[in-house]
This record gives C-alpha cells, sequence and structure tokens, in this order.
C-alpha cells in the first residue's frame, strides 16, 4: 500500500529462565549489530517505490503540495520528532534495514545534490507512486489517474541519471558500486489498485491490472540486474483488508467478509495474495534467467499476518485502529484525516497497528523489518545470500520459511 489521494481517507508473558535466555540473545545480537564505522555488508543501499519507503522525495517532486501526509507534524513524531516526508509515526522498514547492515540513513535522492550525498546510496521511492504510468490507466477507462503521478520507469530514470553522477566517465565504472549494493525494489504496486479501489472500480477490473504491474517489476529488477545489480530483495504487498481506511470503506453486516482470526477483510486479502503470487512465480522465472545473482521475495504480507494474528505478541493493542485521523470507526473518517482537520492523535502510537489509517506505525515497520532481517519472511533466506555480511547473518533465525497463503 501506498499513499491514499484526497478522496478517501482514511505490543508477553515468559518464565524467569526464558527470560534470562531471551536477554542473552539480545545481549549477542546488540554486540553483533554494526555501528556506522564498521564495515558494511553492502557499501550502498537504492531503493524504489511509494509511501512505504519515501523518506523525504515527496515534498521535492511535488513542492507545491503543503498538506500531503508525511509533510508535517504529527508525522515523524515519534522518532525523528518532526515531519520527515515519511508517511509514518517514526521510521520505516528501509530506516531498519539500513541500520541493520550498518548503513545510515539513505538520502532521498531529490535532496542530494553531489557525488558526496550518495556515498550511501539513494532513496528513489515517492510516496503515491505507481508501477504503472497513468497512460496504462487511461487507457482502461480510468480518467481519474493524474498525469503528474511518478511511476517505476520514472524511478529508473531517475536512478540512470545518478549513475551518470557517479560515474561521469563511463557507466561501466559503476559496476562495482552495483555489485557491492543492496536494491529495494519496492514495495510497489500497491498503489496502482488503492486508486481505482478508492473509486469503486469493479474488483475485476483492478484484478486484471496484476499481470501488468508484475511485469513491470520485473522489467526494473532486468533493468536493474543489465546495469549490473546482484542483490534485490523485492517484497510483496501488505494485507489491505486489515488497513483502517478499507475497513471503514468497505464496512459490511455481513460477517462472512470478514477473517474470523483477524477482522480483516477477507476479501482484500486475497487480493494482496494474488499480487503476491503472481509476482513470486514471476521472480522465480528471473531467478532462472539469472542464476548469478540474488533476487530475494521479502514477504510483507506473512511478516504483518503474524502481528495481526498476534498483536498482543507485539505489544500492539489496537491492530485495526489508525492511531491519528479522524473519530469514525477504525479511527478514520472522511471529514478529518492525520494532520487535518479536527483530528485526533492517540497517547501511544506504539500500542497502534496503523497511523493514519493507510500507512503502518513505526512498531510495526519494526517488526517487519525483524521478520525479514531474523525470521523467516524472505525467500531465499537473506542469510544465505548475503554472504559479505559475516557474523551478522550467522545470528540470523533458522526457523524455516512458510507462506502463509490458503490459496
Amino acid at each position: 500500500m501506498g499513499l491514499f489521494s484526497v478522496h478517501l481517507e482514511q505490543k508477553v508473558m515468559a518464565s524467569s529462565a526464558t527470560m534470562s535466555v531471551l536477554a542473552v540473545v539480545l545481549l549477542v545480537l546488540a554486540v553483533a549489530q554494526p555501528s556506522w564505522a564498521d564495515t558494511a555488508c553492502y557499501s550502498r543501499l537504492f531503493s524504489f517505490g511509494d509511501s512505504l519507503a519515501d523518506t523525504g522525495n515527496y515534498p521535492f517532486v511535488f513542492p507545491n503540495d503543503t498538506v500531503s501526509p508525511g509533510l508535517n507534524l504529527p508525522y515523524g513524531e515519534t522518532f525523528f520528532h518532526h515531519a520527515t516526508g515519511r508517511c509514518s509515526n517514526g521510521r520505516l522498514i528501509i530506516d531498519f534495514i539500513a541500520h541493520a547492515l550498518g548503513l545510515p540513513f539513505v538520502t532521498p535522492y531529490w535532496s542530494g545534490k553531489s557525488v558526496e550525498d550518495f556515498v550511501h546510496g539513494a532513496n528513489f521511492a515517492v510516496a503515491g507512486a505507481t508501477a504503472l504510468s497513468p497512460e496504462f490507466f487511461w487507457e482502461r477507462g480510468y480518467a481519474a489517474a493524474e498525469a503528474d503521478t511518478v511511476h517505476l520507469d520514472q524511478e529508473m530514470n531517475w536512478f540512470r541519471d545518478l549513475l551518470k553522477l557517479l560515474c561521469p566517465s563511463d557507466l561501466s565504472d559503476c559496476a562495482d558500486i552495483m555489485n557491492k549494493s543492496l536494491f529495494l525494489v519496492g514495495e510497489i504496486g500497491g498503489n496502482d489498485y488503492n486508486y481505482p479501489l478508492q473509486s469503486f472500480m469493479p474488483y475485476e477490473m483492478i484484478q486484471s491490472f496484476t499481470p501488468s504491474v508484475v511485469d513491470k517489476i520485473s522489467s526494473t529488477i532486468t533493468n536493474l540486474i543489465g546495469l549490473g545489480a546482484k542483490t534485490l530483495i523485492v517484497p510483496g504487498n501488505l494485507p489491505i483488508g486489515c488497513l483502517p481506511v478499507y475497513l471503514m470503506a468497505y464496512k459490511s453486516d455481513n460477517k462472512e467478509e470478514y477473517e474470523p482470526e483477524t477482522g480483516c477483510i477477507r476479501w482484500l486479502n486475497k487480493f494482496s495474495q494474488y499480487h503476491n503470487k503472481i509476482l513470486m512465480d514471476e521472480l522465480e522465472k528471473l531467478r532462472k534467467l539469472h542464476p548469478n545473482v540474488s533476487i530475494i521475495y521479502a514477504d510483507y504480507y506473512a511478516a504483518a499476518m503474524k502481528i495481526f494474528l498476534s498483536p498482543k505478541h507485539f505489544g500492539i493493542e489496537d491492530p485495526l485502529e489508525a492511531c491519528c485521523g479522524g473519530v469514525g470507526p477504525y479511527g478514520v473518517s472522511l471529514s478529518a484525516r492525520c494532520g487535518q482537520g479536527e483530528y485526533k492523535v492517540c497517547d501511544d502510537p506504539q500500542n497502534h497497528g496503523s497511523w493514519d489509517g493507510v500507512h503502518p506505525t513505526e512498531a510495526i515497520y519494526e517488526a517487519i523489518a525483524n521478520g525479514l532481517l531474523r525470521g523467516p519472511y524472505t525467500k531465499p533466506r537473506i542469510s544465505t545470500t548475503t554472504n559479505s555480511c559475516g557474523r551478522h547473518t550467522e545470528l540470523l533465525s533458522s526457523v524455516e520459511y512458510k507462506v502463509i497463503y490458503d490459496m
């Protein structure tokens, strides 16, 4: 999921022995955690995507928009204590991944000016971005697609421009940069569905977009490999049926439309699973075509569902209620949204699953990142592919990867 347009808004009990073991494990992990001064697993991190990964590009790309999510407090209040352009109360998955790899926060592409600004990589993600261009939607009858919507081809063009800055004489000089960098391709594609979903376009029509969305993600990966990328992480979509904004918009008296274990909307989560299955199948094809490249699927869906299935295990008291938003059901309303109108902010965002009805809280982002880095939610496991990470990867969980899909 990414940024919505303005038309529709909206944390274990254990024995003392167990706690002792846990304390030892945490101590070991803390000692092994690399600092910025240590040799990182990768020299750079490059990221593409939408508001789930945007760390500050949006205000540069759309300087005349001063009210969109992420641009003003209370966005950023928990960690940064000021708005940074991130659509949450704090850090995002990319921030936790960068820290785990010994890198500082990745520079938003549009905030950098010189080679020195991109010594640790660059983030090309923009809130509201889609995988496909506006023309794709216009041709299929969705006239509401805005002409200035950022899409994957644009982000890739920005990346090529950056390579020219980093290697002005010859792009082949960038081979070492590409080889030693980690590429995070997404999450992207959520907005290709969100925008028509908010217009209540027929589900069958929206579902027909999925092969094209995945094809665009696939071609972007292929282009990056062609430029020399060797390690890519490709996230799937989150369980959008658990988003407060959808729980409000598609509220139903029919109990069969909801998952009894989570209270999320069943058909919307099925749709996320459908997208992810198509994406995983495509990634398997790409692995066969590029056997010397590590293409890692990041299962955002399963990592998030683990939280929705056992929220209290993660300290989450209100998994389906927005911390910041209106006073309507699920903490969202049509008359107010986070940062605008007569909105309200909860006392402790870390107790909530959603920050603003659309985007997760920092607590959820951190739990998902931990699930990817130390848990079973990547395929193949990051620990089997990031060999340059040394001791850090040896500490990653050995839990067998399992997809929580019932398709």
